[in-house]
């Protein structure tokens, strides 16, 4: 959060799932003295439709999955940055992800 607060001239709103960890006595310490820089704002639990991660996570798995199956965790790391990698130049692929009427909230 302290990265994302960092260099902006306007308020975050973050969106988060509910994660145990999101909801931290830590968290909370800091969210105090950071008021006016970002706002958090939780999903419902047990709604994947609504966290967009889930839809970057399909993406993933459905690129590491199209090619032959990896029989090392080396092997899998590689195919994995791979995938990341040819996400980082499709960025209208990445914004498609918005596009889906649950998650036009976000967008």
């Amino acid at each position: 959060m302290k990265q994302l607060i960092k260099g902006s001239s306007r308020k975050i709103f973050l969106i988060l799932d509910n994660l145990r960890i999101h909801h931290d006595k830590l968290v909370k310490k800091w969210l105090e003295k950071h008021l006016e820089e970002i706002e958090l704002h939780y999903l419902p639990s047990n709604s994947p439709e609504l966290n967009l991660d889930e839809y970057f996570n399909c993406d993933l798995k459905a690129g590491v999955h199209s090619k032959p199956p990896s029989r090392t965790q080396a092997h899998l790391i590689e195919k994995i940055k791979s995938h990341m990698m040819k996400l980082q130049k499709l960025p209208a692929r990445v914004r498609s992800y918005f596009e889906h009427r649950k998650i036009a909230y976000a967008a």
